[in-house]
């Protein structure tokens, strides 16, 4: 009996976990909805001021500002995107991979390295990188002005000339079951050479080209932080919605392979007092 007694304890702890991971599911379900729509309704916007600074740049001088020196990249700012909690399947790992797979292949003494999420810090901190600043409890009260105030450090280390190019590393939200991770370049701005909607068309620009990048380029730099950053966040609330779901089915099969396993042994266990009761029968009959 307590092998039995064993087997109901953990149907009744797997219970209480897939409790817990369905609760999950349904508040990771509830975030992505409002993370998914900030993140779409941002993407028009960013990929319009992106498309319109690729289409001005390679016309203008780029002494007109600081940050459009492109000079000999001898230091670089690598910036990991991670969430601050996990349970969210291969999100946080495919993050710290990537950064340390980029840091390593750039050299590890010319690197600095920001950590957005405490996940990602808690990974670096004790390890030999070069650790600069980190932002924990950042997804708790996500907003522009949090990432406006680190698009403008990174700038004025970049103006200051403390690096030469500036790399994010960041889930993109694809679909609730895809999330692909991305190594982007934000620091020095590079013409792609693609051609685009405003490039083929004729246009004049008032007050003049210059004036307007230098309008653009501060805006572009938040909002394509800004972009990353709801990516990101749509990304993990999708992985860990779909990590939950994931666990709350392993916990019921696991449930229904435990209930089996039970009545097996109960059945067992009743066969083994019959054969004993019909035994002492007979013994005393004898």
């Amino acid at each position: 009996m307590a092998n039995l007694k064993d087997i109901r304890n953990k149907i009744k702890s797997i219970k209480s976990i897939q409790q817990v991971t369905k609760a999950m599911k349904m508040v990771a379900a509830a975030k992505l909805r409002k993370s998914q729509e900030s993140m779409e309704n941002s993407r028009p916007y960013s990929g319009s001021i992106k498309e319109t600074i690729n289409s001005i740049l390679p016309d203008i001088n780029r002494n007109l500002l600081p940050i459009l020196d492109n000079r000999p990249i001898r230091k670089a700012l690598f910036i990991a995107v991670s969430a601050d909690r996990g349970m969210a399947g291969g999100f946080n790992a495919n993050v710290i991979k990537k950064t340390e797979k980029e840091i390593n292949n750039f050299g590890n003494n010319n690197a600095e390295l920001i950590c957005i999420g405490k996940k990602a810090y808690d990974h670096f901190k004790n390890r030999d990188y070069n650790l600069i600043d980190y932002h924990v409890d950042f997804w708790a009260d996500l907003n522009f002005n949090t990432a406006k105030s680190i698009g403008d450090g990174i700038v004025e280390r970049y103006r200051s000339k403390e690096i030469d190019s500036v790399y994010f590393i960041y889930n993109q939200f694809k679909s609730v079951a895809s999330q692909i991770i991305r190594f982007e370049k934000l620091l020095p701005l590079e013409y792609t050479g693609e051609k685009t909607k405003i490039s083929n068309i004729n246009k004049d620009f008032m007050p003049s080209k210059n004036e307007i990048v230098k309008t653009l380029i501060p805006k572009y730099i938040n909002v394509q932080i800004w972009q990353y950053f709801l990516e990101s966040n749509a990304s993990e609330q999708a992985a860990r919605m779909l990590a939950m779901e994931n666990a709350t089915e392993n916990a019921g099969e696991m449930i229904s392979d435990l209930s089996l396993e039970y009545n097996k042994a109960r059945q067992a266990a009743i066969t083994t007092e019959i054969i004993e009761i019909v035994s002492g029968a007979n013994a005393l009959e004898g």
